[in-house]
């Protein structure tokens, strides 16, 4: 059977009883299976993780995003992530049996359900693209929810999706959906609350600044830990590994005389991933063979 993997990521990381009620939506869904969710005050920011049909992922996703709609309002958001919207980013992975062209019509149907059914502008991205201008999430996401109406108003810009041709939606935002390889979203907490540091590493770091190849990156400072992060997303972990990054932070981290506090992921990760690293030696913290992808298919 084909399985797809579907990890939206909402704008509410603070209030548990939302989050708990948009896992719980997907949970009631037949042939789903929750994997994993996760909620971040500083980011504020939640990420869900679960896998099924095309069919029944499709099913969970607009079960999950529909309740999210129904609850967050961009208008009263604040957080340290990028984002655009209050169901920011839906991402849709191609795992047993299933190719990226199932994975990209799923999308595309989730994406046109999903922006009619709520009022939502909806663009698609990486192998769902529409457009190739429109293909990378830091792009689509450049300028943010509060630039987000000017940006719409750009004809370069405008949404694939725009339910009633009403534009921008202060509520809810927009919504990016795509398909696309497995991300990790690995984050490294530093002994160390310089926030300028953590965005001299995540600077030396990122490809868009001369770093490594498919790595995004920036430094937030934890305010709930008075802590400084260097939050990434690894897009290609077979080309820039985890063990890459890992060492380069920390070699940057040792130039300044601060150490590792601890690393985090955020979702799940592929066994691959981990064959030359141990979780120890990343300093993971929570980490079980549940965050391994494979364990559930």
């Amino acid at each position: 059977m084909k399985i797809i993997e579907c990890i939206p990521n909402f704008s509410e990381g603070r209030d548990k009883r939302i989050v708990e009620a948009i896992a719980g939506s997907v949970a009631r869904i037949e042939g789903v299976k929750v994997l994993d969710f996760s909620m971040d005050s500083d980011h504020n920011r939640s990420v869900l993780t679960f896998i099924g049909s095309p069919e029944a992922t499709l099913r969970g996703a607009v079960a999950a995003c529909d309740m999210a709609a129904g609850l967050i309002d961009m208008r009263r958001h604040s957080g340290v992530h990028p984002r655009i919207g209050a169901v920011d980013v839906v991402p849709f992975v191609p795992l047993v049996d299933a190719n990226m062209s199932d994975a990209v019509a799923t999308a595309r149907r989730f994406g046109h359900i999903f922006g009619k059914k709520n009022n939502v502008p909806v663009y698609f991205y990486g192998e769902a693209t529409l457009e190739p201008e429109k293909k990378k999430l830091a792009d689509i996401r450049r300028g943010q929810y509060e630039g987000l109406r000017d940006k719409m108003n750009d004809p370069a810009w405008a949404p694939d999706i725009s339910p009633d041709g009403s534009g921008f939606n202060p509520r809810l935002g927009a919504t990016t959906v795509g398909a696309r390889k497995p991300l990790i979203a690995f984050n490294i907490n530093l002994n160390s609350n310089d926030i300028e540091l953590a965005r001299d590493i995540a600077r030396s770091i990122r490809h868009s600044s001369g770093g490594f190849k498919h790595v995004q990156a920036l430094g937030v400072l934890l305010e709930s830990k008075n802590i400084a992060q260097v939050s990434m997303n690894l897009a290609d972990y077979e080309v820039t590994s985890i063990r890459t990054v890992f060492d380069a932070v920390r070699k940057k981290a040792d130039e300044h005389g601060v150490d590792i506090l601890e690393s985090e992921l955020i979702g799940l990760i592929p066994r691959a991933a981990l064959e030359e690293v141990t979780a120890d030696y990343l300093k993971l913290l929570d980490f079980s063979e549940k965050r391994i992808i494979e364990s559930h298919c």
